[in-house]
């Protein structure tokens, strides 16, 4: 279902859910699992994620569709099934490591809701990208509407969710809402060497850098308290001593 590989201070996850990595309690279960294991570590500076399949994930199960549109407790079901991802990408959004979705296929829905609480995004130019929950009488309910608007403005986030538009990779590049597009056949190299690159810097440091763009989206003044607080903490930190160091005796 997710398969994990670390190399040096990289781990790889690997949705492997055939067909298309479509979402599930099972699916949900195993991710948070990952992520208790991921808090543990601390030599884990980069966090990729991609898929082994034709999709990054196509979203939501249809059998876990059906079920909470029959019975009584639909409903319920439902609210369930939407909280449990809104923490889940929450949690994501939230780690201290640098997070990579490698979009080589599909992602909708959920799916692309999961690419969207990562920090970094490169897509094959290709890719198909998309939020379809309006054609079905929803909406997208994992983070979609706050996440995209943050992301690429609210001009880009309604063309997106009020059209039920699908772009390709480079299509999304240009709004913004992935950083890079490249050849299918140069996703995976591309990929390597973009987490080689962030994994080489002081994962203090990316750390502190997530948390001050974090509270980004408040008042300036707060932010640059919390930017002078993480510079004060960095400055006596053993990592940043040292690679000051270096960097002064070339």
């Amino acid at each position: 279902m997710i398969e994990l590989e670390y190399t040096g201070s990289v781990l790889t996850l690997t949705l492997a859910r055939s067909p298309v990595n479509a979402i599930n309690d099972e699916w949900i279960d195993r991710f948070n699992a990952i992520l208790d294991e991921l808090g543990m570590r601390t030599d884990v500076s980069v966090l990729v994620l991609r898929s082994s399949q034709r999709s990054f994930s196509a979203g939501a199960d249809l059998k876990l569709m059906r079920e909470c549109f029959t019975g009584d407790a639909g409903r319920a079901r439902m609210l369930e099934v939407v909280r449990r991802m809104q923490r889940l990408y929450d949690r994501i959004e939230r780690l201290p490591q640098v997070t990579i979705a490698v979009l080589g296929g599909a992602a909708f829905g959920g799916g692309f809701e999961l690419a969207l609480s990562c920090d970094l995004r490169v897509a094959a130019d290709e890719a198909q990208l998309g939020l379809p929950e309006a054609r079905l009488g929803l909406l997208p309910g994992a983070g979609g509407t706050q996440r995209l608007t943050r992301l690429c403005g609210p001009g880009a986030a309604r063309r997106l969710i009020l059209t039920a538009e699908t772009l390709d990779g480079s299509q999304a590049k240009t709004l913004g809402i992935v950083q890079w597009a490249v050849p299918a056949a140069g996703l995976d190299g591309f990929a390597l060497q973009l987490a080689q690159r962030v994994a080489a810097l002081s994962p203090h440091a990316l750390a502190a850098c997530k948390q001050c763009l974090g509270v980004a989206d408040g008042s300036s003044q707060h932010g640059m308290a919390v930017e002078l607080h993480l510079t004060a903490a960095l400055f006596a930190h053993a990592d940043t001593r040292q690679r000051v160091n270096d960097f002064l005796q070339r």
